[in-house]
């Protein structure tokens, strides 16, 4: 059975753009909200340990020194989660677990 939890730090690294392709080899595709956006500003505070600010200076560094990209971002948690139910290797977050069944579930430790 696939994992169902990460570390802190794996999530820091999967939505810094820093960890690019998960175990199993498959690519990582990050899904973010607007840095403004409330649920975006708690994820980033109460589960990576960040200001919505410090991961935009991390993507907009890499973006610029050509070194990576940043995340798509999609302007409501409905649409959110269905591009990650979508996406084979897609990764975003939510207010509460989806009932979408395409959508499995990671705790963050």
């Amino acid at each position: 059975m696939p994992n169902t939890t990460i570390t802190r730090n794996e999530a820091r690294l999967f939505f810094s753009m820093k960890l690019g392709i998960w175990p199993n080899g498959a690519p990582v595709q990050v899904y973010v909200l607007p840095d403004d956006h409330p649920l975006h500003r708690e994820f980033c505070t109460q589960v990576l340990g960040l200001y919505p600010y410090q991961l935009r200076r991390v993507w907009d560094r890499q973006v610029f020194s050509g070194t990576g990209q940043s995340p798509v971002t999609i302007s409501s948690e409905a649409e959110l989660i269905e591009r990650t139910a979508a996406s084979p290797g897609a990764v975003s977050y939510a207010a509460k677990p989806p009932e979408n069944p395409r959508v499995r579930v990671l705790t963050v430790k």
